[in-house]
């Protein structure tokens, strides 16, 4: 063995923790996506506040500004700024389509280990950045903001909001003050692999709450709007809505569909049977006529109900494994592996 040239010794990377999130200098630590539509006034103001914060942690970050299809000049101030900001990517959609699909390519397009999510109009406080990592070290996946004092309009926004937030809260399990606080932090790992339409962006916690993800909520700032108008009103309640029951279905059938579709046709041809059985006794028995009964007809569907929902229930069976098999998505989430230290037998638990 050669031993004229000393050893060389590797220097440890440095590390900056805050509880279980370890962060390398090598590694980028935090991506903070940013949807932007229309809001050339706030964006200076945004990056340089954004900037403020993370340059007092002293963590390596990437600023994700993604514009959503704006007519303001937000696109061409976010290619100007981009060009010169070393933290700052830019990513321009063809056209506006909503803040879903908006958070959707900035999840895409991330690279830290953590993502923290803040909108674009500076109500959300970039100062509360800390705070949430804090809290996210504390060996949580999910840290959502709550707005508690909360600078809206109170007919228009904060009681639609409140409602919201409770019916939400009830249907998926998920007990959180403020769904539509878009200051939340997410560890990377876990929605690395989800997949959002409609306007799930709002549900994201519950959907986290399904992969088995730990959540927890803490009190933030919030500033009245500065610059330009709000982009929401109350005709996204429809939509909510209709995504909040999907996301209901999903949290309690995704893997087992025929269980809801397969118990409600057997309930339906139950009855369209029974109901069926006495119109025939009345018929056959006490030679009465059926013909002009209303309940005839009331039978046929009930049984024909029944049917259709088994099918349905069978049809929606093949689609999620499908789904699952052709994707190679395993219906289970592990959060750990530990192994044993003795490599001679080295064990896997899970």
């Amino acid at each position: 063995m050669d031993i004229s040239q000393p050893p060389i010794l590797k220097t440890p990377e440095p590390q900056k923790q805050y509880g279980d999130l370890i962060f390398g200098s090598r590694s980028l630590a935090v991506s903070i996506v940013v949807p932007i539509y229309n809001e050339l006034e706030s964006i200076p103001r945004l990056i340089a506040a954004i900037d403020s914060s993370m340059t007092s942690l002293g963590l390596s970050y990437e600023l994700i500004c993604v514009d959503d299809g704006s007519t303001d000049g937000s696109t061409e101030l976010l290619k100007q700024e981009a060009a010169i900001n070393s933290h700052l990517k830019a990513i321009i959609l063809r056209r506006n389509y909503g803040q879903t699909a908006a958070m959707a390519a900035g999840f895409k397009y991330s690279q830290g280990q953590v993502i923290i999510t803040i909108d674009g109009d500076l109500q959300n406080d970039p100062t509360d950045i800390p705070l949430l990592l804090t809290e996210l070290g504390k060996g949580f996946d999910v840290v959502s903001g709550w707005r508690k004092n909360r600078q809206d309009a109170k007919i228009t926004r904060l009681l639609p909001s409140r409602i919201a937030n409770w019916l939400i809260s009830k249907m998926t399990g998920v007990q959180l003050h403020d769904y539509g606080c878009s200051l939340k932090a997410y560890r990377t790992e876990l929605i690395a692999d989800m997949k959002l339409y409609g306007e799930l962006h709002r549900f994201l916690p519950a959907l986290a709450f399904i992969e088995g993800a730990r959540i927890t909520e803490i009190p933030v700032n919030h500033h009245a709007r500065r610059f330009g108008q709000s982009k929401y009103g109350l005709d996204r309640t429809f939509r909510v809505v209709m995504d909040l029951l999907t996301i209901s279905f999903i949290k309690k059938f995704l893997t087992r569909p025929m269980h809801v579709f397969g118990l409600l046709g057997m309930l339906a041809f139950a009855f369209g049977i029974i109901v069926g059985a006495y119109l025939s006794f009345v018929r056959l028995v006490l030679g009465e006529g059926i013909a002009d009964r209303p309940l005839l007809i009331f039978a046929v569907l009930l049984t024909l109900t029944g049917i259709q929902l088994f099918c349905f229930g069978l049809l929606a069976e093949l689609s999620m494994r499908t789904y699952h098999e052709s994707q190679d998505r395993p219906i289970y989430r592990v959060r750990e592996v530990i192994e044993a230290n003795d490599n001679a037998n080295k064990q896997t638990y899970s």
